[in-house]
């Protein structure tokens, strides 16, 4: 269990108490969250191999519902079509692909890796054409800014590093942390950069100057994913705690405090128009929460082992999610249903993502390897 821990903090991407489904906890002001981080235990403060065995458990239950899946004969029927044309598979880490996103306009995939680099492929041939390296441990985290001039990334070693996406050379080195950082991401606009880590907080920096602007506090553990809203205006983290938090930007409050997953929450996003967040957890399942009341909306169940990462298509209508079952699986963001499974990875499937015209996948594995789906041919509205 501590290694099955230890890899899921330094592959997540780029949320205790009630556990009752759709429970809002109430905002907290910036001073209380502040007391209440400085108030928690030093376990928790500390890194996991600081945990012991008990404290471990005691994160992870069992969830006792039996998940829903796709019908037998739909399920083999998806399976042919995607085997009929086979996934592109990209090939040249040496260790774990930990997160992949699409370049805005589609022509290119970033990649980062156990190896401590990270990749830059064209998205239709698979070809490798930038190496970029600087890190020296794990690479969590990478994201494109919304322009794909720029590229940032997050390390086990502590640092945030901003890339040139042209020529692969890193132009500013943030260095913020005394522990990981797990999880980055580039603001709309991309004047600023969001980050989260073992530090139990979540930064605000300036993309420009690499200054720190902001720090949200109010997380007990781990933060293992971050993002923004479209408009620039929240962000949205998820942590080891079991919860995800909405943050206003502007005054640094905490918006709300959605509970409802049983175990860590891994990966979290808001929809293209904000209204919805979705999250990935520990406990097997997808949930879609209101963005304004936080009101759980939908729980999504089919994946058999822990869901490593979530994100919405570019229309909002259909969530793509990997697991450590070694699959990606497509749903209906309106209805909850699953709707199509993709198999191929031979070990745990860490990040997923919609090309920006919602006709392709990509996904990275613990096997090493990209894949890129096409699934343009493929009717998932059933």
């Amino acid at each position: 269990m501590r290694v099955l821990l230890a890899v899921m903090l330094v592959g997540v991407v780029g949320c205790g108490g009630d556990n009752s489904p759709g429970n809002v906890a109430a905002p907290s002001s910036p001073v209380k969250a502040e007391n209440a981080a400085a108030g928690e235990s030093k376990s928790k403060a500390a890194g996991i191999d600081d945990l012991s065995d008990a404290e471990l458990a005691g994160l992870l239950q069992e969830p006792t519902d039996e998940p829903t899946t796709v019908p037998p004969a739909q399920a083999a029927a998806e399976q042919k079509a995607v085997e009929g044309r086979g996934p592109l598979t990209f090939k040249g880490h040496s260790k774990s692909v930990n997160s992949v996103s699409f370049s805005p306009d589609g022509k290119q995939i970033v990649s980062a890796s156990g190896d401590k680099t990270l990749k830059v492929w064209d998205a239709q041939t698979g070809k490798e054409t930038l190496t970029l390296e600087g890190h020296s441990d794990v690479v969590g985290s990478v994201s494109f800014s919304s322009d794909g001039k720029r590229i940032v990334s997050g390390s086990k070693d502590g640092t945030l590093k901003v890339w040139d996406a042209q020529t692969g050379l890193e132009t500013r080195s943030l260095n913020g942390y005394d522990s990981a950082a797990f999880c980055v991401n580039f603001s709309p606009d991309g004047n600023l950069i969001v980050s989260g880590g073992e530090g139990n907080t979540v930064q605000v920096w300036d993309a420009e100057t690499g200054k720190e602007t902001l720090t949200l506090k109010g997380h007990s553990f781990f933060v293992t994913s971050v993002c923004f809203s479209s408009d620039g205006k929240r962000i949205v983290s998820g942590n080891f705690d079991k919860t995800v938090k909405v943050w206003d930007l502007k005054t640094g409050e905490e918006m709300l405090t959605l509970k409802g997953h049983s175990n860590p929450v891994t990966s979290v996003s808001f929809s293209p128009d904000g209204k919805r967040i979705v999250s990935g957890s520990f406990d097997k399942t997808v949930k879609v929460w209101d963005a304004q009341t936080g009101k759980e909306i939908l729980t999504l169940k089919g994946h058999t082992r822990p869901v490593m990462n979530v994100s919405f298509s570019s229309d909002g209508q259909r969530i793509v999610s990997g697991g450590e079952d070694n699959t990606v699986r497509i749903w209906d963001a309106q209805t909850g249903k699953g709707t199509l499974t993709l198999k191929g990875h031979s070990k745990s499937v860490t990040s997923v993502s919609f090309s920006p015209d919602g006709k392709r996948i990509v996904s990275g594995s613990g096997d090493n390897t990209l894949k890129v789906w096409d699934i343009s041919s493929l009717d998932t509205s059933k």
